[in-house]
């Protein structure tokens, strides 16, 4: 499922690019500022005990930073960490509370604009991301330890930037991407329950972000 949909959205921004012309950009460079909210559509595999996962939303800042190639061809690396808590429910032993996680989720995607000299300028992008798993905690729970797998993901996006008039360099922007990542995790539950317990988690989050940005 995700090479083909790396594939496809590449693939389209390849063929956009085929047809537009390489050009000298004027202020090639752009920053926006977002507020995201990252809501998992989360699932799991769990050996031995069973049952799925449940991972809580949370809302971040984000900044990305974009460079155009042409008026619609742009590359943009989006940067932002997210903290979740995680829970395996409908186990066999109950709800386990995992204890909570930070995401390190650098993601870069290939743009194309739709219409770059409008006030209203929506834009489609698809790309790949790294997710970085960092300061498992598991203080407040019965585990012993936590490890997830760092891992590579597929992300699509889709949004507008909307100007004040069409000569502004400032803007603001409404955006949503999803991303597919999944990670191996590793439960040492020896203490409550006599086992180390494996899952493959799919954290597959929808990003939801509002914010400002300038081109320079």
């Amino acid at each position: 499922m995700k090479p083909k949909l790396l594939a496809a959205g590449l693939g389209l921004a390849a063929s956009l690019m085929g047809t537009t012309a390489l050009a000298q950009v004027e202020n090639p460079w752009q920053v926006r500022v977002r507020a995201v909210v990252v809501n998992p559509d989360e699932s799991a595999s769990i050996e031995t005990i069973g049952g799925d996962a449940k991972i809580t939303n949370s809302v971040i800042p984000e900044l990305d930073i974009s460079y155009f190639f042409t008026d619609n061809i742009s590359a943009e690396l989006i940067l932002g960490t997210t903290k979740h808590k995680a829970t395996a429910v409908g186990t066999s032993a109950g709800d386990i509370a995992l204890g909570k996680v930070w995401l390190l989720p650098p993601t870069l995607t290939l743009q194309y604009h739709l219409a770059p000299d409008a006030a209203f300028n929506p834009y489609v992008g698809a790309g790949l991301n790294y997710t970085i798993f960092y300061s498992e905690s598991t203080k407040g729970t019965v585990l012993d330890n936590i490890d997830y797998s760092n891992s590579f993901g597929v992300a699509l996006q889709a949004g507008a930037d909307i100007k004040p008039n069409p000569d502004s360099d400032w803007f603001f922007n409404v955006d949503v991407k999803k991303v597919w990542l999944n990670t191996d995790v590793k439960v040492d539950a020896t203490t409550a329950l006599g086992a180390v317990v494996n899952a493959k988690v799919d954290v597959n989050p929808w990003l939801f972000g509002v914010g400002v940005g300038k081109r320079f």
